[in-house]
C-alpha cells in the first residue's frame, strides 16, 4: 500500500494497546452508542486528559494539506447526522450550525455520547498550535442533526427525518453517523430526495460495534444505490483483521485507531469502525466542492470514485479515498480543456530596403564607365591618325 512506511510513531500512539492501557497512555474510546447491559444510555462521555502533539496516521496517510492551497472546503456545509455536535474544544468556531431538534431526538448541540463531535472534527476541526491534528477541511461549515436518543439508539423513521432535514437546509454533503441492521420506505424516499436536491449522502457500510453477526448483513441507508457506501482501514491502508462488511462498498477509508475530539475541551479519544471512515470520505467531498462548487451530487461521487488509490481487491470497493487527487486530478468524465482562442499577431510589412536601387545605380554607372572606355578605345587610334591634338585655350 502507499505511504505505508510514512505511518511511524503516529500508529503506535494511537492504537490503544494493552501496555498503553497500562501505563496509563492510551487514549479513551468513543463509539456509536454509550448504553449499559440493560440496554438504557450509560450516561454522558467523561472528557479526556490525554493529548498529543503527534499527527494522526490518517492524515500522514491521505495527505489533505497537499490540496490546501486549492480547498480547503470553504463555502461547503457539511451535515453530521448522528448524536449531535458540542464544540467544547472550539475546533469549529464561527462555522458550526444546529439544526432543529427534531422529535423523539435529542439536542444537536448537546453531545452526550460524543460520537457526532469526533465526526465532525475528523471533517471540519481547526488546527491548534501544540498538536498534529486538524480536520480534512478545516474551513468547511458544519450542520449538526441530532436523530439518536441520548445513548446514540435509532430508527429508520427518525434517521429519514434527519436526512431530510439537512438536504432542506442546503448541506451538499451529509455524512450519516449510524448503520442500522434494516431501512424501510421512510429512509429510502429521503436519500432519493435528498440526492435530487444536490446532496451527497455518505454512510457506514456496517455497524462499528465489534462482536456482531457471524454473518455480515448490509448495513442501511448505505444499502441504498444514491448513497456512497464506506468501509474502515487499518493503519497502513490494510483491512482489519476479521472485519467484513455484508453489503456494497463504494470506497474504503481510514477506520481504525482514529483520533478525535470530544464535546468538552481538554484532549482527545480514539475510535474504530466504518463510521469514522465516513467522515474522511465526506470531508474529502467537502474538499472537491471547494475548488470545484459546479460538480453535481451524481458528478462528486464519480470523482471520488474514480480517483480513488486502487487495488485488486474487492472488498475496498472503487478504492481507498484521495483527498488530493479528488481535487487536483483530471478524469474521463471531465470536459476537456478549450485552451483560449489567441488571436495571431500579423507583423506590419517591413520598410523598403534601398538594397534594389543602390545596386541598379551602381551597375548603370559601371555600364556607363564600359561606354566610355570603349569609345575611347575606337576614337583615340582615329584621331592620332589625323594627328588631332587637343586643342589649347587662347593666351590673354
Amino acid at each position: 500500500m502507499r505511504r505505508g512506511a510514512a505511518l511511524g510513531l503516529a500508529v503506535v500512539l494511537l492504537l490503544p494497546t494493552a501496555a498503553a492501557a497500562d501505563s496509563g497512555d492510551a487514549l479513551p474510546g468513543v463509539t456509536q452508542q454509550r448504553r449499559d447491559a440493560g440496554g438504557k444510555p450509560a450516561g454522558c462521555l467523561p472528557p479526556s486528559t490525554k493529548g498529543t502533539q503527534l499527527t494522526p496516521w490518517p492524515q500522514t496517510f491521505l495527505r489533505p494539506e497537499r490540496a490546501w492551497p486549492l480547498s480547503r472546503g470553504e463555502g461547503v456545509t457539511v451535515a453530521v447526522v448522528g448524536t449531535g455536535v458540542t464544540d467544547g474544544a472550539g475546533l469549529l468556531a464561527g462555522r458550526l450550525d444546529h439544526a432543529p431538534r427534531l422529535a423523539g431526538a435529542g439536542d444537536p448541540a448537546q453531545d452526550c455520547v460524543g460520537h457526532g463531535t469526533f465526526l465532525a472534527g475528523l471533517i471540519a476541526a481547526d488546527h491548534r498550535d501544540g498538536t498534529g491534528f486538524s480536520g480534512i477541511a478545516p474551513r468547511a461549515r458544519v450542520l449538526a442533526v441530532s436523530v439518536t436518543d441520548d445513548g446514540g439508539a435509532t430508527s429508520p423513521d427518525l434517521l429519514a427525518r434527519g436526512i431530510t432535514a439537512a438536504a432542506d437546509a442546503g448541506a451538499r454533503v451529509i455524512a450519516v453517523g449510524v448503520a442500522l441492521p434494516a431501512g424501510n420506505d421512510a429512509l429510502a424516499a429521503s436519500v432519493r430526495a435528498a440526492r435530487a436536491k444536490g446532496a451527497l449522502v455518505v454512510a457506514p457500510a456496517g455497524p462499528d460495534a465489534s462482536g456482531g453477526p457471524s454473518k455480515p448483513v448490509p448495513a442501511f441507508p448505505a444499502a441504498y444505490p444514491e448513497v456512497l457506501s464506506v468501509r474502515d482501514l487499518a493503519p497502513g491502508g490494510v483491512l482489519p483483521e476479521g472485519a467484513a462488511v455484508g453489503g456494497r462498498v463504494d470506497l474504503a477509508a481510514p477506520g481504525v485507531a482514529v483520533m478525535g475530539p470530544g464535546p468538552a475541551a481538554g484532549g482527545y479519544y480514539t475510535g474504530a469502525g466504518p463510521s469514522f471512515a465516513t467522515a474522511f470520505v465526506a470531508a474529502s467531498a467537502a474538499l472537491t466542492l471547494g475548488y470545484q462548487p459546479g460538480l453535481t451530487a451524481d458528478q462528486l461521487a464519480q470523482r471520488l470514485e474514480a480517483t480513488a488509490y486502487r487495488t485488486t481487491d474487492p472488498a475496498y470497493g472503487y478504492g481507498t479515498v484521495d483527498p488530493v487527487a479528488a481535487v487536483t486530478r483530471l478524469t474521463p468524465a471531465d470536459p476537456a480543456p478549450v485552451p483560449a482562442a489567441t488571436p495571431l499577431a500579423v507583423p506590419p510589412p517591413p520598410p523598403p530596403s534601398p538594397a534594389p536601387d543602390r545596386a541598379t545605380l551602381i551597375a548603370l554607372t559601371s555600364l556607363a564607365v564600359v561606354l566610355l572606355a570603349a569609345a575611347a578605345a575606337v576614337l583615340a587610334p582615329r584621331a592620332r591618325s589625323r594627328s588631332w591634338h587637343p586643342g589649347r585655350l587662347p593666351a590673354d
